[in-house]
């Protein structure tokens, strides 16, 4: 649904316009001696009907040009200005309109209300004072008399800002300049003292608003930038800090805060880029190195260490090192509890160190935070297998290695204990059934553990040895110990081992 506001600010930018069309209907108008500017008058008032503003703005700087007396030339060339919302060029012409043709009041009412959006109130209200003191239309005279009432209000407002910004009371002297601002909307005087209010409530976005628009109604706004610069360097957004201090320096190379601003932001910003470059290269280690390096770099600032530690919180679950993952994770969380990648970097570190539940419980509250992320769905049913998986058998706890182990250490610990459980090794029945068992298993977990394709199946929670789970698929121990026949983990006949320790 379109505002009430919006429509009327339309409206409002194409009066000048209806103005012009509305003076089109003057005669007798005296152009200048010069033929030529009558013609580009006309062909500037026929182009401005047709809405082709650049090329009537062309006549009319011709005109201008060709009669620099011609009151009508500057009027109808402030007009095109406004339409094409470029009020700090229409200014100087209806000034000029003025001093050439003082009764001229639709250009003094027009002069008038730009003052206001500008906050130069005295200004303003000496126009619609004159207004109201020319014989105006009917028209003319209600709005300056309207609009002298605002100006007023207005002046009254700007007073009790001050004070209230005089006295510390920076939430009332900000909602008394939204009043102001809602119509002196070029006001830099009231933008500026309503960004500082917004910075003093701590109220960043609202302070970076304000700066913003300073930066495009000042032309040498330094100190603009350098406030811009340090404001989203305190939020920790180092690429942004460092635009706004390269403006500051475009405008003042020699600025000496912008430059030792821009000293320190270049320095950060080159270690986090470089940071990020190590861990697409899988270089975590380094990578952690580099963002400690940050840490040091600025210590004062606490987005830029928590920046740091939820990479490294990063780094170290995607190198496996879970338990210095989960440490400095769970140090990101405390102050930021709802932080969705670092939950599921936890979650990861929970998960290699066989934490499932933990890992579950991470991605439960991640989800209620981003709730279509599919990583954090499949993360979630990963550690939910695995706890099932866990609750049952684990080829890892069988053999006696971690989730991390390489293929040489599966092989020697699957040697050891084949050796240690081999069924010939034990005359008793029952600890003879008892062995069996247990070779099947150590050979079991030594088949999945070796050959990368089971080895992911079961990282991911299925069990490439579970019937149930394999239906369909041959499974290489059905049918007992005795599927063994002919199979010899050590080279000779089935089960006949010799092993010699020396």
């Amino acid at each position: 649904m379109v505002s009430i506001d919006h429509v009327t600010h339309k409206i409002l930018t194409y009066i000048p316009y209806v103005l012009v069309l509305i003076d089109m209907r003057y005669e007798g108008v005296k152009c200048g001696k010069d033929g030529s500017v009558d013609n580009h008058m006309e062909m500037g008032k026929k182009l401005l009907a047709a809405g082709q503003l650049a090329d009537a703005l062309s006549h009319f700087h011709a005109a201008v040009d060709g009669d620099p007396k011609n009151y009508l030339a500057y009027y109808r060339r402030a007009t095109v200005f406004l339409a094409m919302g470029k009020s700090k060029s229409a200014l100087p012409d209806l000034s000029r309109v003025i001093e050439l043709k003082p009764d001229f009041t639709s250009a003094r009412l027009q002069r008038g209300n730009l003052l206001l959006k500008q906050g130069k109130l005295d200004e303003a209200e000496s126009d619609f004072k004159k207004v109201l003191k020319s014989k105006p239309s009917h028209k003319e005279e209600k709005d300056a008399t309207s609009q002298l009432a605002k100006s007023d209000e207005l002046q009254r407002l700007v007073a009790l800002a001050r004070r209230s910004y005089g006295s510390k009371d920076y939430m009332t002297a900000a909602a008394q300049l939204d009043a102001v601002i809602e119509t002196c909307i070029w006001d830099v005087a009231s933008r500026e003292m309503r960004a500082d209010c917004f910075i003093q409530m701590g109220e960043m976005e609202k302070a970076i608003g304000d700066l913003k628009a300073l930066s495009k109604l000042k032309n040498d706004n330094t100190q603009g930038f350098y406030k811009l610069s340090t404001i989203y360097y305190n939020l920790g957004d180092h690429e942004m800090s460092l635009n706004e201090v390269r403006e500051c320096l475009k405008l003042d190379p020699d600025h000496k805060q912008c430059f030792s601003h821009y000293k320190q932001v270049k320095k950060l910003n080159k270690q986090i880029l470089s940071a990020e470059e190590l861990i697409r290269e899988q270089r975590y280690e380094d990578a952690v190195s580099k963002y400690e390096d940050v840490m040091k770099t600025e210590p004062n600032v606490p987005q830029f260490s928590l920046l740091a530690k939820e990479r490294i919180c990063h780094a170290l679950s995607q190198a496996q090192q879970a338990s210095r993952a989960v440490s400095v994770c769970s140090e990101v969380l405390q102050s930021d509890p709802e932080n969705v990648n670092v939950l599921k970097d936890r979650a990861e570190a929970y998960v290699q160190d066989e934490q499932y539940e933990n890992a579950m419980k991470d991605y439960e509250t991640a989800a209620k935070h981003r709730e279509n992320d599919h990583q954090i769905k499949e993360g979630l049913e990963r550690a939910q297998r695995l706890l099932k998986q866990s609750q049952r058998r684990d080829y890892y706890k069988i053999l006696g290695v971690k989730r991390t182990a390489q293929k040489k250490e599966i092989i020697r610990a699957y040697r050891k204990l084949a050796q240690q459980w081999h069924p010939d090794n034990f005359q008793d029945p029952e600890e003879k059934k008892k062995a069996e068992k247990k070779f099947i298993d150590i050979a079991q977990a030594k088949e999945v553990l070796t050959d990368p394709e089971m080895r992911t199946k079961f990282d991911h929670g299925e069990d490439p040895m579970d019937p149930e789970s394999q239906q369909g698929h041959h499974h290489p121990f059905h049918g007992g110990f005795h599927g063994f026949q002919g199979f010899n983990p050590f080279g000779s006949g089935p089960f006949n081992f010799k092993f010699n320790f020396n």
